[in-house]
């Protein structure tokens, strides 16, 4: 594949640096300052974005809904034919139920268990019902409306995937995916002395994730799981990898090659967890793209060897342009 980009199918923004709940698995809620990404700066990179022919916005954060341009941005996106898609922890649905119908393409919200796992992950009581309400309200606005649901793996719910599967079913989601906890990155803004490796699983709790992915794949709730089953078994390889047990193994992926996470700092990353190759505060978003550092990256990595890339716990792989 070429260094250079011409194309940029996805564009993921975090749109604000700030969250509305306390994770142990993530660090962003930990910050006091108060960053987004702002409509300005969005008019700013429009034309970049059209000749790039960005087809995918997916909005993230922090929490993208805390952002108060965040329904001016959908528009402009969409009315320039790009499909917006909204990352959520779900807890403002219900606030905002009329604008999102209006102006976002679809919806994936954070579901990390049934209520009690979910609301403990989440540190904020009432999580799992704040994301019920606000599923109903979308709907009662837009019946058929499409929300799915994202769950990460870690010790606090490894032997509850299939409820969580059941909870997904149960607030009438569309589907449900799910990923490992990340512990070797410094994405999702994680401090130094932060105690991931808490949330990774000893040698039982991993055969008892073996055991709950079996469960999963034979139940009828099996088919709102968006994952295959041999993507679910790189969950538990994962694990095994953290643990010593086997190699790590990166995933197929060519995110770099048709994706980029624009942060609201201005930093560009080829993907969430790989460090900036540039920054829209001292170039434009197609000058950052192909900045000699991009161009030096994507000419040197190889997915296969990487680290970042080998315990990479979510990839992006678009075959039209592999």
């Amino acid at each position: 594949m070429s260094p250079a980009l011409h194309r940029l199918p996805v564009l993921v923004i975090s749109a604000h640096s700030r969250c509305n709940c306390r994770c142990g698995m993530c660090d962003i809620w930990r910050t006091s300052e108060s960053r987004q990404f702002t409509i300005a700066d969005l008019q700013r990179h429009l034309a970049d974005i059209r000749s790039l022919a960005v087809e995918w916005v997916v909005f993230t954060g922090g929490e993208a809904l805390m952002n108060v341009d965040l329904f001016s941005m959908a528009r402009v996106l969409r009315e320039s034919g790009v499909r917006v898609t909204l990352l959520t922890s779900g807890l403002l649905l219900g606030r905002f139920a009329r604008d999102i119908v209006a102006h976002i393409d679809d919806v994936i919200v954070s579901l990390d268990g049934p209520r009690g796992i979910h609301d403990a992950i989440r540190g904020v009581i009432g999580a799992f019902d704040g994301i019920a309400g606000g599923v109903r309200m979308i709907q009662s606005a837009s019946p058929g409306f499409p929300v799915a649901a994202r769950c990460t793996v870690q010790r606090a719910n490894h032997a509850a995937l299939l409820d969580t599967a059941r909870a997904a079913l149960s607030l009438n989601l569309k589907s449900i995916s799910f990923l490992a906890v990340d512990v070797a990155s410094d994405a999702f803004r994680h401090t130094p002395d932060a105690p991931r490796a808490k949330h990774l699983l000893s040698a039982g709790e991993i055969q008892r994730l073996e055991e709950e992915i079996s469960r999963l794949q034979e139940d009828p709730v099996f088919s709102i799981v968006q994952e295959t089953p041999a993507k679910l078994r790189r969950i538990v390889h994962h694990f095994r990898a953290a643990a010593g047990e086997r190699e790590p193994e990166a995933p197929l992926c060519n995110a770099p090659w048709v994706s980029a996470v624009l942060d609201h700092d201005g930093a560009v990353r080829p993907c969430f967890f790989q460090p900036p190759i540039g920054n829209v505060k001292e170039s434009s978003l197609a000058q950052a793209i192909n900045s000699e550092s991009a161009l030096a990256f994507r000419q040197s990595l190889n997915v296969a060897t990487d680290p970042i890339c080998r315990r990479c716990v979510c990839s992006l792989y678009r075959p039209e342009v592999a």
